[in-house]
């Protein structure tokens, strides 16, 4: 419409009178034949290359066209506005497959961790404590640290006694103290 206005003169009647809507081009499709329909499409075309060739138009036709190409947000709708997407329906089989079973594959048990360290005492029955010497060099300071840790070990026959050398085997917890179990006397004491 504004585009259009810009075309006529303006007359001194028109400022004082309200003048009646001039028809839109969709407007003018609405009532008219087929052919008619045509014609406002490059009335438009034309209008808008002779709009653009003015200074002031052109300022115009930014504002308008940026006003038509943002759209308000639709980040925040309600739930009840929100576009709803139907899921395309599965198809379905028509026989269920039978339930197969596989056999587990026969596992090896876990390696168990081993030590190697000398009775400090057989006093408990069918339990020995063994004190193991570890010996590592410390991570940043490269110096020899030797640290021992002793081992409450099931020994179930009451073989080893005090000073032998024995290998001990990891197990399950027999007992609140007890995780480890004699595996051999590797020396006996003299």
């Amino acid at each position: 419409m504004a585009e259009e206005k810009k075309e006529e003169p303006v007359r001194v009647s028109d400022t004082v009178e309200p003048v009646a809507e001039e028809e839109t081009p969709e407007e003018v499709s609405d009532t008219s034949t087929p052919e008619a329909e045509e014609t406002p499409e490059v009335e438009a075309e034309s209008v808008a290359e002779e709009v653009s060739d003015t200074p002031e138009a052109a300022e115009e036709a930014p504002a308008e066209d940026q006003v038509s190409d943002t759209h308000k947000s639709r980040r925040h709708v309600p739930r009840s506005q929100r576009r709803t997407r139907s899921k395309p329906a599965r198809e379905k089989p028509a026989a269920r497959k039978p339930i197969t079973r596989t056999e587990k594959p026969a596992t090896e048990p876990a390696r168990r961790q081993e030590r190697r360290g000398v009775v400090v005492s057989d006093k408990g029955d069918k339990t020995i404590v063994v004190k193991v010497d570890v010996i590592k060099s410390h991570a940043k300071y490269k110096k020899v640290v030797r640290r021992s840790v002793k081992f409450h070990a099931h020994d179930e026959q009451n073989a080893a006694g005090v000073g032998d050398t024995v290998r001990i085997v990891e197990s399950r917890p027999i007992s609140k103290t007890k995780h480890w179990r004699l595996a051999e006397v590797v020396e006996k004491a003299k």
